[in-house]
């Protein structure tokens, strides 16, 4: 398995992962998970003998979201891959921090990450998520 930081050329590979677990799994419309910010996003893919299993994106703020690896792939690390190499990026951009909305569900991933909640939990598509962020100073 590989993991690249890529860009919008890559869509689509992304959206066969995006939209096999946010569309398909989580029953997210498609025109909400594409919001229009890809496109100046940088992405990271996952890929598996040139198969894409998993991506990341991170916005120009430090936004990081639209996590998904594929069901089949889960529990091999390949979250905390994505992560690392978003982070690194991150870094090379000289980011003073990088920033998610996580499902709720996902906290214990992202605080053993480093990452830390901040502000309130609120919904979006219908699901809990809290905002955390990591400081990269």
């Amino acid at each position: 398995m590989r993991v690249e930081i890529v860009d919008w050329q890559s869509k689509d590979e992304i959206f066969l992962v995006r939209n096999t677990v946010f569309t398909a799994e989580q029953g997210i419309d498609t025109n909400l998970d594409f919001d229009g910010l890809d496109e100046e996003a940088v992405h990271a893919l996952v890929y598996d003998n040139d198969e894409p299993i998993a991506t990341g994106r991170m916005l120009e703020d430090g936004h990081i979201g639209r996590i998904a690896v594929l069901i089949s792939h889960r529990g091999k690390g390949l979250g905390t891959s994505i992560m690392e190499a978003l982070v690194d990026e991150a870094r090379l951009r000289s980011f003073s921090r990088v920033y998610l909305g996580a499902q709720v569900h996902a906290l214990d991933f992202y605080q053993k990450l480093g990452f830390e909640p901040i502000g309130e939990r609120y919904e979006e598509v219908g699901i809990e998520h809290q905002t955390m962020q990591l400081s990269l100073n």
